[in-house]
């Protein structure tokens, strides 16, 4: 393909991407699968990689995260984020409309009544038809610049259809169907999951990198514009989706005797839980949003302290109202650690805009707590609105059929023992190859803090445990680049790429290996610290209770996983393995730090954002200098590296008297 040829396909390439993009995200009709989407961007970047002077900075690519930033800079809004007064009656509907009455006389009030989404507030900046800035609500005065990350939000077009010059405000979120997913991929590496799609948004949106935000399913809606021509509410809402910019659901009602009959028809759908607004949107909502449609007699209408008043937001009660239902089985599941947790089965039941068959009980100790039983009625809730959870027995319908649960004694998923874990109120399987362990065990193996694997992604990961390609970590290395480029959507190139990157990584520090096995309790600092203490693997697996106990920071309970860690057969054949396979085993820094030096030997914390580093980058060269580098401050710790947005360590070390560093001078004692 010539470069003529090439610039056609890309632009026709291009144009299909934001077509699909906008059938997707603002139309809700969908022509083709994600895997048919996927080969239209991944034939895009191909072409751009052969001919780079064609890539343009709107082209759907440029959405896939550029370099981390060091910090968010601080961006004032043209007109204040306000929040919005509330309400949980509909006589409080009634007061507001008498209220924008005394203002409005006896005059005509149209009102639109939209969802509110639990987002995160977010305005986005276009000129001259280009993105420009993506900013967040702040403190509505003041917001953080992250256009980075909004760049990688595929339901905002990079570039409007014509060369407006336009700010719009909305909900960045992440839908429902793919929280869960996400959660389900941070347990799997080990990461604490998001109690709500809220938080994970806030979450994502606050990261640096935006290569991270790039891999994370967040979306938008949009509901207000600051410039353009619009004179109402509702022309606001049709001229944005016109744009390409995905909106709520909506409805103009001419007064708000409207408002309410639309209410019960249109939002609560009567009662019929399956036309209910909260079934129909991919978002958690927040409230139902009136607002007065005329944007002239939305002047005419006085400001309250920190809310318009032209709108208000009504928060059903039922709506956060828990449901009954029964307990028809408990089962087990068991986590990439091993961790067995109880799930109650339900008979499916709605709650708070889905429906529920399932929640999990947490533990054992819980179940006896709550004194929850087989057969059980129950109070069903969602916690944070998104995870179901079993709240209290309905004592008073107990009909003595009811079957007290107990925890297996072995494992249900490889029939090995299982083992209470000592500090928590929880039971683990002990075996490292367990199937219901295996891929997330991989994928935590192949992860960047432990032995860097570029390349085995969840994806792959699955395909090499269900194909019978790897039965244990160790297996990784005797794949072959032809069982790879076998697999589906693998290419020659891909495999011999991966089967590189596994290569690479039998030489990976000592610490690697030992946080990529997983132990319980062994964290990536206690990895580092265990390889300097020990200098191999063999001197750790051969060590008792109270020698690991000699190493900083091992206390009895990691010690005693470590010991058992070592002395289950599986655990120790899939070791064999990988030292078959040529996996370095031994501390080769062992005696390479700095001797000397103002941090040589110094036990160093740090806190807030650094400007000239990372904060990974910070503890790196701290332990190049001989530094004992923790995560909390005490009576040992020697300094506190202080960055910008200190927290409370900043705190507990002036308490304890901690000598504290600014940035610069860090960096000054880094040159000693």
């Amino acid at each position: 393909m010539n470069r003529d040829q090439a610039r056609k396909r890309i632009a026709y390439l291009r144009d299909e991407i934001r077509r699909h993009d906008r059938l997707y995200y603002v139309e809700a009709q969908p022509e083709i699968t994600d895997y048919e989407y996927d080969q239209l961007f991944r034939e895009l970047q191909e072409l751009e990689a052969k001919f780079p002077d064609l890539v343009t900075p709107d082209s759907p690519t440029q959405r896939v995260g550029g370099a981390p930033v060091k910090e968010f800079p601080s961006v004032r809004h043209t007109v204040p984020m306000l929040s919005l007064e509330k309400t949980d009656t509909l006589e409080g509907l009634r007061k507001f409309d008498a209220d924008v009455r005394k203002y409005l006389g006896t005059e005509p009030v149209a009102y639109v009544l939209e969802p509110k989404v639990d987002g995160v507030s977010i305005a986005v900046r276009y000129e001259k038809g280009q993105l420009v800035l993506g900013a967040t609500r702040g403190d509505g005065t003041t917001g953080d610049d992250i256009t980075a990350n909004i760049k990688t939000i595929r339901a905002i077009p990079l570039a409007l259809p014509r060369p407006l010059t336009i700010e719009i405000r909305g909900e960045a979120y992440m839908p429902l169907s793919a929280f869960e997913q996400f959660n389900e991929k941070l347990r799997q590496t080990g990461e604490r999951p998001f109690p709500n799609p809220r938080n994970a948004t806030a979450g994502t949106l606050k990261q640096l990198d935006p290569r991270i935000v790039a891999q994370r399913p967040l979306s938008a809606v949009f509901y207000a514009a600051i410039g353009g021509s619009f004179t109402s509410q509702a022309e606001t809402l049709t001229g944005l989706k016109e744009l390409g910019l995905p909106v709520p659901p909506w409805w103009l009602c001419r007064d708000i005797e409207e408002v309410l009959e639309r209410y019960h028809r249109d939002i609560i759908a009567g009662g019929d839980e399956t036309r209910d607004l909260r079934t129909q949107v991919p978002y958690e909502l927040d409230g139902i949003v009136l607002k007065v449609n005329s944007f002239a007699q939305q002047q005419r209408i006085p400001a309250k302290a920190r809310a318009p008043g032209h709108a208000i937001v009504f928060k059903p009660e039922h709506w956060i109202k828990p449901a009954e239902t029964k307990i028809r089985d408990i089962t087990v599941q068991v986590g990439r650690t091993g961790v067995l947790t109880p799930v109650a089965e339900l008979e499916p039941v709605f709650v708070q805009g889905s429906t529920v068959s399932r929640a999990t009980l947490h533990n054992e100790e819980e179940i006896k707590r709550k004194d929850i039983r087989i057969g059980d009625t129950v109070i069903v809730r969602k916690a944070g609105m998104v995870i179901p959870e079993v709240v209290e027995v309905v004592r008073s319908k107990r009909t003595g059929r009811e079957r007290v649960f107990k925890m297996p004694t072995t494992c249900p998923a490889c029939g090995g023992p299982v083992r209470r874990d000592p500090e928590f109120v929880a039971v683990r399987c002990e075996n490292i190859s367990c199937p219901a362990q295996l891929k997330r065990t991989i994928q935590h193996y192949g992860q960047r803090r432990a032995m860097d694997i570029e390349g085995l992604g969840e994806v792959l990961v699955n395909q090499l445990v269900d194909a019978g390609l790897v039965r244990d970590v160790a297996d990784l290395y005797g794949l072959r680049v032809g069982q790879l480029a076998a697999l589906e959507r693998m290419g020659e190139k891909s495999a011999a790429n991966i089967v590189r990157a596994i290569s690479e990584s039998r030489q990976r520090p000592l610490w690697r290996l030992l946080h990529g096995l997983g132990i319980q309790h062994v964290g990536e600092e206690a990895a580092r610290k265990l390889a300097s203490h020990f200098g191999s693997l063999d001197a750790i697996a051969q060590a008792s209770v109270e020698e690991l106990q000699q190493c900083e920071d091992v206390g009895p309970v990691m010690a005693a996983s470590i010991h058992d860690f070592f002395r289950n057969p599986r655990n120790v054949a899939v070791i064999e393995k990988l030292r078959a396979a040529g996996v370095n085993m031994r501390e080769e820094a062992i005696g390479s730090r700095a001797a000397t030096g103002p941090f040589a030997g110094k036990t160093v914390v740090i806190t807030g954002t650094l400007a000239t580093m990372s904060r990974d980058e910070a503890q790196e060269k701290l332990r190049a200098a001989g530094a004992n580098v923790t995560g909390s401050v005490s009576k040992k710790t020697d300094y506190l590296i202080v960055g910008t947005d200190a927290g409370s360590k900043l705190e507990k070390a002036r308490a304890l008297g901690v000598r504290t560093l600014s940035e610069q001078e860090f960096l000054e004692m880094l040159k000693k």
